[in-house]
């Protein structure tokens, strides 16, 4: 009798964990999971991966493909919240997904509105106060508001609103990849700044080559 209560107990404890233990479940954002490969994603979006614009060549190749959710129709039972989805690829890998919210749908929505929503599925949020302002290339331009963050050992969530767009954003990544992505992306533009003489003068040569190519069929073709 007391092994079969101990059964029951472990039982109801685990039944009683499950929703916690995936509302934890950072490794995915709606039905896309981080990790997946790029022709498999491709798939489920109804596109080719040939549609992923490539960002960078070397020493890792970097993708990004963008999707655009359809919109509600006048029978869906919910409309449709987000108005586009970027999935970035580090070597044909899903590492992050970065989802913008329609402003319609968040209209009138606080901060604490979407931290609440989001935490639905993710659990329990570090809210930042006051929020985080993300670093922007333009010194005049209002940066981004980091506003919450959700995480485990090995993915992470971000919620933020846009600046730019003037909605708010949820990032979801692979910490591992993230880190991946951004040094390899670093020695990218190393690289790329270290060639660009040479890419250049080759270019001017390939110009002048095929201008040379056209006066010569243009001299003898040509009749004043």
């Amino acid at each position: 009798m007391k092994m079969m209560r101990k059964s029951w107990i472990c039982l109801v404890l685990i039944l009683l964990s499950t929703p916690v233990i995936y509302c934890q479940d950072i490794s995915s954002y709606r039905k896309f999971s981080l990790g997946t490969s790029l022709v498999a994603l491709s798939k489920q979006v109804g596109q080719e991966p040939q549609q992923a614009t490539l960002i960078h060549q070397s020493p890792a190749v970097i993708q990004q493909l963008t999707f655009w959710p359809a919109p509600s129709s006048s029978f869906s039972v919910r409309a449709e919240s987000v108005s586009q989805i970027l999935f970035n690829f580090y070597n044909g890998e899903l590492y992050r997904i970065v989802a913008t919210y329609d402003q319609d749908a968040t209209k009138g929505l606080t901060d604490d509105d979407m931290v609440q929503a989001i935490s639905s599925r993710y659990g329990v949020a570090t809210r930042l106060y006051p929020e985080i302002e993300l670093p922007t290339n333009d010194a005049y331009a209002p940066a981004d508001r980091l506003i919450a963050r959700w995480g485990d050992s090995a993915d992470s969530a971000t919620l933020f609103r846009s600046s730019s767009l003037g909605s708010f954003e949820l990032s979801v990544f692979s910490k591992s990849l993230d880190a991946q992505a951004e040094a390899a992306s670093a020695e990218s533009l190393i690289l790329e700044k270290q060639e660009a003489p040479q890419k250049e003068i080759d270019r001017q040569k390939s110009e002048a080559g095929k201008l040379e190519a056209a006066r010569l069929k243009n001299r003898k073709a040509f009749r004043p």
